[in-house]
């Protein structure tokens, strides 16, 4: 998906309160969700598509809410009224989006599971067990760090 297909996307699903928004308002918001999530556009992996998707619609809320800040009415503050609705919203894409950086950590991170766990690090010298033989280092005389069945 690139940033113009998410402009449309985000623009179909937002409906009549995409027309109190302008096209600096959706490029802004998008930015803001790559620096949100670290990914760029274009993607095509549904995980990373829908949560900048999610994070775009977040910050297009946001500025709803800032301007629905500046319309209130001194002697009858109706403020509450429109600003609480997206507050709400707000704190409920915010929990949404924790709760997916802690479930889907390594989906966020680019990682696969297994890059996640430690590497074994001898702290010494290795021997081969049946001849005694000096195996530490390999031809080049690096360390070697990888396991096999006879360390």
């Amino acid at each position: 998906m690139t940033s113009d297909e998410l402009t449309t996307l985000l623009q179909q699903e937002l409906k009549g309160l995409a027309s109190k928004l302008e096209d600096d308002d959706f490029t802004n918001a998008i930015a803001q969700a790559q620096r949100d999530t670290g990914w760029t556009l274009p993607q095509t992996t549904d995980f990373k598509i829908t949560w900048l998707k999610q994070r775009s619609k977040r910050h297009l809320f946001f500025y709803l809410q800032s301007e629905a800040a500046s319309k209130t009415r001194f002697k009858n503050i109706y403020l509450n009224h429109r600003f609480e609705h997206y507050t709400k919203l707000l704190e409920s894409m915010d929990k949404e989006f924790v709760q997916a950086l802690e479930d889907n950590a390594y989906e966020f991170a680019g990682v696969s599971a297994f890059q996640a766990v430690a590497t074994r690090i001898d702290a010494g010298f290795r021997y081969e067990p049946q001849t005694g033989r000096d195996r530490t280092f390999d031809s080049d005389n690096k360390i070697i760090l990888t396991p096999d069945e006879n360390s």
